[in-house]
C-alpha cells in the first residue's frame, strides 16, 4: 500500500491518511520512552512485536464484543484502524501494587490488591499526565458521565479477559494503560471504542514462576534484555515460532539493503 499524508506521530506510532473516509493507517516505531519522553531510546524489532501483538489482543477482545478502532494488519509494522476522536484521559487498570502506586503510596512492590483498582491520567506531557478524578473529568468536560460508564465497564471486561489470557501462559498481568476514542455514526451520535494498542509498551507483565519482568520496566529501570522480553511474551501467545532468532525481526534493514 502507498504512504499517505502523514497526520500525527506519537512517542511509539505515526498516523498515516487512510484509504478510505475515516481510515487511519498506523505505523509501529522501535522508539522507546519513559518518564514522559524524559528518558528516550531504541528498542530494535519492538515496533513489529508491539504490532503483531496488538493485532493478536484486539482481535481477541473484539470476538468477546469489545469494541476496537482495529480493523486488520497491513504488514509487519502498519495497521489499518478506525479514525477516532481520542477522549484525552488514559486509563489504568492496576491489579498489583507497582509503579508509581508503590512510590506515591510507600508499598512494596508486588503486593495483590485487595480490589482492582481504576485510575485516570490526563494527557498532557507537558504536565506530566496528572493523575485525575471522575470529577475532574466530568467538570471540564474531557467526558461525558454515560462515556465514562463506558469506559470503566469496558476496562473491567478487558482486565478479566486479559488476566485469564496471561495467566494461561505463565504471566501475570500486573496493571496496563488503555485509551479511548469516539466514533460518531452517520446522525452524528458518538459511541466509546477502544484505541490505540496493547503490547508491553502499556502493560506490566512478570513472570509468574520468577517474577521476571517482560515489559517495558526493562528498558525504564535499565534492566536490558527488552527484546528478549518482548519476544518472550510474543512467543508464549504463539505469534512467535519457538527458537525465532531476533534477526528475523529486524525486517527494516532487510528493506533498506534491498532498496525498498
Amino acid at each position: 500500500m502507498a504512504r499517505r499524508r502523514q497526520i500525527y506521530e506519537g512517542k511509539a506510532k505515526i498516523l498515516y491518511e487512510g484509504p478510505e473516509p475515516g481510515t487511519l493507517i498506523q505505523y509501529f516505531k522501535d522508539d522507546a520512552t519513559a518518564f514522559n519522553a524524559q528518558k528516550k531510546g531504541t528498542i530494535s524489532g519492538k515496533g513489529v512485536l508491539n504490532n503483531r501483538i496488538s493485532e493478536h489482543i484486539f482481535t481477541l477482545l473484539g470476538n468477546i464484543g469489545i469494541p476496537t478502532h482495529f480493523i486488520r494488519r497491513l504488514n509487519m509494522r502498519e495497521q489499518l484502524i478506525r479514525q477516532v476522536e481520542i477522549v484525552p484521559i488514559e486509563v489504568v487498570v492496576r491489579n498489583v501494587v507497582a509503579g508509581s502506586l508503590a512510590k506515591k503510596l510507600g508499598i512494596e512492590e508486588g503486593t495483590p490488591l485487595p480490589r482492582t483498582i481504576i485510575e485516570y491520567y490526563f494527557k498532557d506531557d507537558a504536565l506530566g499526565d496528572p493523575l485525575v478524578t471522575d470529577e475532574h473529568i466530568l467538570c471540564f468536560g474531557w467526558a461525558a458521565q454515560e462515556e465514562l460508564h463506558d469506559m470503566a465497564d469496558m476496562a473491567i471486561r478487558v482486565n478479566d479477559f486479559m488476566s485469564g489470557l496471561f495467566a494461561g501462559i505463565g504471566i501475570r498481568l500486573v496493571d496496563f494503560k488503555l485509551e479511548f476514542g469516539r466514533i460518531f455514526d452517520e446522525n452524528g451520535y458518538a459511541r466509546i471504542i477502544l484505541a490505540d494498542e496493547i503490547s508491553p509498551d502499556g502493560c506490566r507483565l512478570w513472570d509468574m514462576a520468577s517474577g521476571e519482568k517482560l515489559d517495558k520496566d526493562r528498558f525504564r529501570r535499565d534492566l536490558g534484555g527488552e527484546v528478549e522480553a518482548y519476544q518472550e511474551v510474543a512467543r508464549r501467545l504463539g505469534l512467535l515460532p519457538e527458537g525465532a532468532d531476533s534477526a528475523v525481526l529486524d525486517l527494516e534493514t532487510h528493506r533498506k539493503k534491498r532498496g525498498k
